[in-house]
């Protein structure tokens, strides 16, 4: 990565997480209370996820699934998931289970914008040019997050089993539209990404 784009990118996403995290301060503890007290277990979900260079770290959500439900399902959820509880499904609507990334963002595990970082035992479907993606941070948001933004109702649609049919039709062309994205990426585009983020969110339907 170029190294005035990387430092460029890394002020912007100081600057922008930090004002988030101001603005939306009297949200956590409302989120937090209403995530206990809907079901059993703790209110931040720690989940391992890729980042830059393939090095794991523990990526910040508040839960939205029934506690250690990860364990007994696949990596990735559809729509009508029965292990998301009802408070989950809000949030997940809203985005406001993303909003403990900002503490990853602010401690360079990621970005505010680049690639939805994945489940270490994915590792090996960022075959050949794909695994260039590890040279960049992930972000919260991203243009493949928002071209695939129905991707859970897309799979629960599908008459086959929706992880083989992610890793098979819909991971190859997340990584590569981020990649691309991530290679000739400007603070004016990551502005325009954040923006189209937050309209995205305005108008999903409730």
């Amino acid at each position: 990565m170029n190294r005035r784009r990387d430092l460029t990118q890394r002020a912007l996403d100081v600057l922008l997480a930090g004002a988030l995290l101001v603005v939306t301060a009297p949200l956590w503890p409302l989120i937090y209370v209403a995530v206990r007290l809907d079901s059993p277990g703790p209110a931040i979900f720690r989940g391992e996820r890729m980042g830059r260079h393939a090095a794991t770290f523990p990526m910040l959500k508040f839960r939205s699934m029934r506690h250690a439900s990860s364990r007994s399902g696949p990596a990735i959820t559809v729509g009508g998931d029965p292990r998301v509880t009802r408070v989950g499904r809000l949030l997940r609507a809203t985005k406001l289970d993303e909003l403990p990334q900002l503490l990853n963002v602010l401690r360079g595990d990621m970005s505010l914008v680049g690639w939805r970082p994945e489940d270490p035992k994915y590792r090996d479907r960022y075959p050949g040019e794909l695994s260039a993606i590890f040279s960049f941070r992930p972000g919260i948001t991203g243009p493949a997050s928002l071209a695939f933004r129905h991707e859970e109702a897309v799979l629960a649609g599908l008459g086959e089993d929706p992880e083989s049919a992610y890793l098979r039709d819909i991971l190859p062309k997340k990584v590569s539209m981020d990649l691309d994205y991530c290679r000739r990426a400007t603070l004016r585009s990551d502005v325009r990404i954040l923006l189209e983020t937050v309209r995205s969110v305005a108008r999903r339907p409730s």
